[in-house]
């Protein structure tokens, strides 16, 4: 199936997980792959996604949700912690265990989940994603750059906000596009009390909980790829430096020329390395 062929609204549906309804999209056939977007105002999983879905669902089962509190899925007040109701999908869906492929946020669920639940990982893909504990070079104070932005489109999540986001999240401004820009805009307005939600509660759903891992990361027994981009401004690349010092079974791929949305920036190279990945480690 190529990227053409695909269609959001062919592979919308709805299912519960949980206490929460959740929006997905599903295409493909064979091994799972879950992708998990990133928590930026107006995220979807199929905007967060879409240069890879259909290159990946070729050959795999792809599964792309809203994670409770983006996209068109419920409120994450109703869903309590994000590992659950991906627990909660998988069986649902009847999937015994899945590749997790997450970016920035996404990323924090799936190294939560493959700590929580090592029976129910293949592998684990991260892009741009923390690794809990204290870095030792990246400058202290606070919010990075990209992460005081992504709240300013969270207060307010206006086209011309919107397109500073995207300015910061990636290497290449021109890809912050006025239409982007828009769509993004216009999705987060669509519920408002998603963006309510994430003011209210300063950190990702289960961020404190990814936190707190401590040690635990090195737990991970499945093949972990961690990509990172080299010129990230939200989450400094030394996260994904700690985070493969930690993980036994692991490799790095750090891109220069690329900020925090490596499937978007370099997403031909992003499609092959992880159905390599997903289909020979």
């Amino acid at each position: 199936m190529t990227s053409a062929a695909i269609s959001a609204d062919a592979s919308s549906r709805f299912i519960t997980a949980g206490k929460a309804r959740v929006h997905l999209h599903e295409l493909g056939e064979g091994s799972p792959v879950v992708l998990l977007h990133g928590a930026g105002p107006g995220a979807t999983g199929w905007s967060n996604f879409e240069p890879n879905i259909g290159a990946l669902s070729e050959r795999h089962r792809v599964i792309v949700p809203d994670m409770p509190g983006w996209g068109k899925s419920d409120s994450a007040r109703l869903s309590g912690d994000p590992v659950d109701t991906l627990l909660r999908l998988l069986d649902e869906l009847g999937i015994e265990r899945a590749a997790l492929v997450g970016n920035s946020m996404g990323g924090m669920t799936s190294l939560r989940f493959a700590v929580e639940y090592p029976d129910r990982v293949s592998h684990v893909v991260t892009m741009g994603a923390p690794c809990p504990g204290n870095n030792m070079f990246t400058p202290g104070g606070g919010f990075t750059e990209g992460l005081r932005v992504l709240r300013a489109g969270y207060e307010n999540p206006s086209p011309e906000n919107i397109k500073r986001m995207v300015q910061i999240m990636c290497f290449d401004p021109a890809l912050a596009t006025d239409e982007l820009a828009k769509r993004r805009s216009a999705a987060a307005h669509e519920h408002p009390e998603h963006l309510q939600y994430y003011l209210e509660d300063q950190v990702v759903p289960g961020g404190r909980e990814f936190h707190a891992l401590g040690a635990r990361i090195s737990e991970i027994t499945a093949p972990l790829l961690a990509i990172h981009g080299r010129d990230d401004r939200v989450m400094p690349f030394e996260a994904s430096l700690r985070l493969v010092s930690s993980v036994p079974n692991s490799r790095l791929l750090l891109l220069n020329r690329c900020g925090h949305w490596t499937q978007i920036e370099h997403a031909a190279e992003f499609n092959r390395v992880v159905a390599q990945f997903v289909e020979n480690s």
